[in-house]
């Protein structure tokens, strides 16, 4: 290769190194004068949603049952046999007075007319003897009759009667047992349960039907003993119920002037006029009663607030910054959640997209249920075009 080839290649390499290292130059000086806006620093999408003034009063929950005015547990409670009839079945309405069941009590019947029959006879018996007495008395008087005998005529006559008395007691006895055997309704109401069948063997003390009462209904619940002065007689209360989804506004009619040592609790009665007898007892209510006197507040959704204890933690919108305070709360409900009056109504505060805030930190707002907003070039990091 000649000296003139060689120093051509030269300039060419030459040539070619030194574009490479312009165009390097260039490349830096374009990267160091082009900032990008960090992540951290760009706008954080959250979804807001203004505060309101509410009023709030402190409100105490009990759960209470619904129980019946009156209820009997019908069945024998002298006699043991079998059952001959049951009249009556869940649902019935009974009158006062109305045969429910009878049992088969032909023996107890048959002791009765026993019974019946030595009284009559005593009876006869006790009548001749105390004549006797009495004309012995004269003979006495006369002379005729030792005073020894008179007294003994007399004693005679005296234990007759007790004898004849002590019949009579036990003839009472039998026909009470007799009419034990026939069951009937105490007052007027409706048959709750049917527990036996005709057929069946009881005893005293066994129920055969439950009868009750409830033109009106009784919301019984117990409260713990700090709460005594709130359940005072007369205090309007809320009921729910929950069978029927009822809700009553009524007065507390009784509370109980002794607490229940075990759980210290006492028993509240509120009293419900239900004459078309459509609640069922035995099924369960709330009762809602409000303490103390209404309180300025700020209502909010319960998810806008971090709550520990007493204290609400959560981010307010000031412009585009948002701002991490606390509050003290006065209380919750189902959805809502109420604080101290610290900030002022139609406040923005974040509903959605805390979890990612810091004390601070710029943010683009939605509010929530209105549509989305639409990103302009100041949403957007430096160098990016819409």
């Amino acid at each position: 290769m000649s000296n003139r080839t060689k120093t051509r290649v030269f300039a060419i390499i030459g040539g070619v190194v030194c574009l490479g290292l312009l165009g390097g130059v260039a490349l830096v000086a374009q990267a160091t004068s082009t900032e990008p806006t960090p992540l951290s620093a760009q706008p954080k999408g959250v979804t807001v949603i203004p505060a309101r003034e509410a009023k709030y009063r402190p409100t105490r929950r009990f759960l209470g049952t619904l129980r019946p005015w009156q209820e009997a547990k019908i069945g024998p409670q002298l006699v043991s046999a079998y059952v001959e009839t049951v009249l009556v079945r869940p649902g019935d309405i009974a009158e006062q007075g109305q045969v429910l069941a009878t049992l088969d009590c032909r023996n107890t019947a048959a002791v009765k007319s026993s019974v019946a029959a030595k009284a009559r006879a005593l009876d006869e018996q006790q009548r001749a003897i105390a004549s006797e007495a009495a004309r012995t008395q004269v003979l006495v008087e006369d002379g005729f009759v030792s005073q020894n005998e008179a007294e003994q005529k007399a004693a005679r006559s005296a234990a007759a009667e007790a004898q004849l008395q002590a019949m009579r007691a036990e003839l009472a006895s039998k026909a009470l047992q007799v009419n034990d055997c026939v069951l009937k309704a105490p007052f007027r109401g409706e048959i709750a349960h049917r527990f036996i069948d005709p057929g069946t063997f009881v005893k005293p003390g066994a129920t055969l039907v439950s009868i009750i009462d409830r033109a009106i209904v009784r919301v019984t619940f117990d409260v713990p003993e700090v709460d005594y002065q709130a359940v005072s007689p007369g205090t309007e209360a809320k009921v729910k119920m929950l069978a029927t989804g009822r809700e009553i506004l009524a007065k507390i009619a009784r509370r109980s002037p002794s607490a229940n040592p075990a759980t210290r609790t006492v028993r509240v009665d509120i009293d419900v006029q239900d004459t078309e007898r459509a609640l069922p007892v035995g099924t369960t209510a709330e009762v809602f009663i409000d303490v103390g006197a209404p309180q300025d507040a700020i209502e909010l959704p319960l998810r806008a607030a971090t709550i520990r204890g007493k204290k609400a933690t959560l981010f307010v919108i000031d412009g585009d910054v948002a701002k991490s305070m606390s509050a003290r709360v006065l209380g919750e409900s189902v959805k809502s959640v109420f604080l101290e009056r610290f900030i002022s109504a139609g406040t923005p505060v974040v509903l959605e997209g805390r979890s990612q805030l810091r004390n601070g930190d710029v943010v683009r707002t939605r509010v929530e249920g209105a549509a989305a907003p639409v990103p302009t070039s100041s949403m957007m990091p430096a160098g990016v075009k819409p």
